[in-house]
C-alpha cells in the first residue's frame, strides 16, 4: 500500500497552487474540492485533494502497516480521500519542519512524503508538527488539466499551509476562493470564454 513514487523535477507554473473546483463541477470526486497540485509537467499532473474526508482514521492506516499509536488524538485523526486514482497509495502532506526518505517541497511551508518512515515517526510521536494523511490522488494525463482549465472547470491560486493544516475542512473551499479576492457568492456554476 505505501510506496515511494516521487521524483524531483523543475517547478511548473501550476505547481504549488490550489486547484479550486468551480461551482458547476459535476464530478463528485471534485465538487467544491480544493486540490493541492504537487506535480505538473509535460507528462501530466498530480494533486492531493485536501477537503474530502474518507471513512478512515489514521489508526486504520497504521494497523494495516503493523504500526500502533498510543496517542488517541493522533490515532483518531481523519484520513483524507486524496483523489480517485490509486486509493491504495498513501501520501502525507506535512509542515516543512522535517524531511523523510521520500520528501519533496510542494509549496511554501508544505512538503509531501510518500515513504513509510514518516508514518512510523507519526505513530511514535516524533512526526512533523502538522500533517494530513491522504489515500489516493488526483491525476491528469498530459494536457488534460490545461484543457479542463480552458473549459473553466478550475480556478487556481497560490497554495497556503494555513488552509491545508489549520482551516476547518468544511471551510477550505471558501477560504481558497477568498485568496483570489473574490466573493464566493459571485461565482457562477459555468464560466464563460473571452
Amino acid at each position: 500500500m505505501w510506496r515511494t513514487c516521487w521524483y524531483n523535477k523543475a517547478v511548473s507554473y501550476l505547481e504549488q497552487q490550489f486547484l479550486i473546483a468551480m461551482p458547476g463541477m459535476a464530478d463528485p470526486n471534485f465538487m467544491r474540492g480544493v486540490t493541492l497540485l504537487c506535480q505538473h509537467d509535460d507528462e501530466g499532473a498530480l494533486g492531493i485533494t485536501i477537503n474530502r474526508v474518507s471513512g478512515h482514521v489514521l489508526e486504520d492506516v497504521l494497523e494495516q502497516l503493523g504500526l500502533s499509536c498510543e496517542d488517541e488524538a493522533v490515532a483518531s485523526q481523519p484520513v483524507f480521500a486524496g483523489g480517485p486514482v490509486h486509493p491504495e497509495r498513501g501520501f502525507v502532506l506535512h509542515t516543512d519542519d522535517s524531511e523523510w526518505e521520500a520528501t519533496v517541497n510542494v509549496g511554501s511551508g508544505i512538503r509531501l512524503t510518500t515513504s513509510r518512515d514518516v508514518l512510523e515517526a507519526i505513530a511514535a510521536g516524533k512526526g512533523p508538527q502538522k500533517f494530513l494523511v491522504a489515500l489516493g490522488y488526483a491525476g491528469w494525463d498530459s494536457g488534460q488539466l490545461e484543457n479542463e482549465m480552458r473549459e473553466n472547470a478550475w480556478l487556481n491560486v497560490m497554495a497556503s499551509a494555513d488552509i491545508v493544516f489549520d482551516s476547518p475542512v468544511d471551510m477550505r473551499w471558501e477560504q481558497a476562493v477568498a485568496r483570489l479576492g473574490i466573493d464566493v457568492a459571485m461565482l457562477q456554476p459555468v464560466g464563460g470564454h473571452a
